[in-house]
């Protein structure tokens, strides 16, 4: 990607867009009852892709950089898309969407009280720990269309983490060396935290993926240290 501006980000969400357009959705009435666990799970995280994105995208936009902010406006898309595509399984298999979750409601408290740079690194946890969650919806599903819409949603969140990087990156390089390393390993501490919540509040379905809480946290973490290293 290029280092210096959003254009190439730009063309790769209209090539992601065109490829979901021609591709078209999944075929909803193949659709089964979700297990419990799973669906409570599946639930929640919809929840949390369903934020309408308006703050991020204001503060993308006060940034000054109209590329940039161009390409936010496509990245709160594909995230209304995954809610669309969440709730319309949930849907298929005769459940309901959740109107809240508490740990929504924190995420998206903290992330509107800062500015954007600290913003981006509250909404990266929630990315990093996602792409976990979705590997493990995608490869232990339990029928075919659940493992679909997993995998399409894993491959726009499998974009999403090195664009944040991508901006993280410029935002962090005017601090000196030890100031950037201090950040992003608080970055990681706070992301181990809430990888352990996720584990807790998700550890009924994630067993049922095959996955288990211990493996989930693990995973997580050693996932963030390149992710670090990426952001310095």
């Amino acid at each position: 990607m290029n280092s210096t501006g959003y254009g190439d980000w730009i063309r790769d969400f209209e090539t992601a867009r065109r490829q979901r357009a021609g591709q078209g959705d999944p075929d909803w009435r193949t659709g089964e009852p979700l297990h419990p666990a799973i669906r409570r799970s599946v639930q929640r995280f919809q929840v949390g892709e369903d934020g309408d994105g308006a703050e991020l995208i204001t503060k993308a936009e006060a940034a000054g950089d109209a590329e940039y902010a161009s390409a936010v406006r496509m990245f709160v898309a594909e995230e209304r898309n995954h809610a669309r595509l969440l709730a319309l399984l949930l849907a298929s298999g005769d459940a309901p969407t959740i109107a809240s979750h508490w740990s929504d409601r924190i995420f998206v408290t903290l992330r509107r009280a800062l500015g954007l740079r600290l913003e981006l690194l509250v909404l990266m946890i929630a990315e990093v720990v996602a792409l976990r969650y979705y590997r493990a919806l995608r490869d232990g599903g339990e029928d075919a269309l659940t493992r679909e819409v997993a995998g399409r949603v894993l491959a726009d969140e499998e974009r999403h983490v090195p664009f944040h990087c991508h901006r993280l990156r410029r935002a962090l390089r005017p601090l000196p060396a030890p100031a950037r390393v201090l950040v992003t390993s608080g970055w990681r501490a706070a992301l181990a935290a809430a990888c352990l919540v996720v584990a807790v509040d998700h550890g009924p379905a994630l067993r049922r993926l095959g996955v288990g809480r211990g493996r989930f946290a693990v995973e997580v973490v050693r996932s963030s240290g390149p992710i670090a290293a990426a952001m310095r």
